[in-house]
């Protein structure tokens, strides 16, 4: 066993030594301003490295809470009472082709003159404008029938145009009563002449006189006037279309009674080769 004197010794004589070294070296104040120097010039020789950015991408692990595959249970929401077999109708099988029969389509009657000479006029009458002549075998096609009368309505081949033809000049094939009526359109002109004036109409009886201001025409152009007339006759309304042959015979007389339901009248046209002029209304006596 150590001798306890020596040890106090030991350690009084190793704890002065430590005080003076401790005494001998340099302050407190002197050992900070020694390490900041050091860390100064430590940190100018570092090296800048940039820090990289590391980016996370999550990685995603699906683990299925089961492996095994759902079963889905029908539950209906009523039971049927009643089953029933549904009926079906069969589709229609057509074994042929049905067969169409077109409408038949109207033939208008047709004419062929039948005479050496006829005329085409321009009105269902002989007392209208001549249009032009007609030899026989001339052939046309009826497309309508007078509003009064008998005349037609046709389209002659030869010379290819419109006229009104009487039926007793023509060799009629088909039936043209069951043609409609064919209202008369005349060729208005009032360039070269006026329409009739001073129309006076005076009664005497049965009989109504018209007279008119005569119109002057050349002689190649004068075809004289045209009195388009209705009249009561024996009860029965008549249409008396007349043709005053000069510009000089400005007269008409007819007879017109009483009876009809329809009352008496007509109107007046002058014509001249071309045409006519527009018609003006004659003052026709009670």
């Amino acid at each position: 066993m150590r001798n306890p004197k020596s040890f106090k010794s030991f350690c009084f004589l190793f704890i002065s030594v430590c005080f003076l070294l401790a005494g001998c070296g340099p302050s407190l104040e002197a050992q900070v301003s020694m390490t900041f120097a050091a860390e100064t010039v430590t940190a100018a020789s570092w090296t800048r490295t940039s820090t990289p950015t590391f980016t996370f991408t999550p990685t995603i692990t699906y683990t299925p809470t089961s492996s095994s595959t759902p079963t889905f249970t029908f539950t209906p929401s009523s039971t049927p009472t009643e089953t029933s077999t549904p009926t079906l109708t069969p589709t229609p099988t057509f074994s042929s082709t049905p067969t169409f029969t077109p409408s038949p389509t109207y033939d208008f009657p047709h004419v062929t003159v039948n005479k050496p000479l006829a005329r085409c006029n321009w009105g269902p009458a002989s007392s209208y404008l001549y249009g032009w002549d007609l030899f026989a075998g001339d052939t046309g096609t009826v497309y309508g029938r007078a509003p009064v009368g008998t005349w037609l309505y046709v389209h002659m081949d030869r010379p290819d145009k419109w006229c009104w033809i009487s039926p007793y000049v023509v060799d009629v094939t088909g039936d043209p009563s069951k043609l409609r009526v064919h209202q008369v359109i005349l060729p208005i002109t009032d360039a070269l002449y006026h329409s009739p004036t001073e129309i006076r109409a005076i009664r005497e009886g049965d009989t109504v006189t018209i007279t008119w201001e005569v119109v002057w025409m050349t002689q190649d152009d004068d075809n004289g006037y045209f009195l388009d007339v209705y009249v009561c006759q024996n009860g029965n309304y008549v249409w008396m279309p007349t043709h005053k042959e000069t510009q000089n015979d400005n007269t008409a007389s007819f007879t017109d009674q009483p009876g009809c339901s329809q009352p008496s009248g007509g109107q007046i046209y002058t014509v001249e080769k071309h045409g006519y002029t527009s018609p003006v209304d004659i003052p026709w006596p009670p």
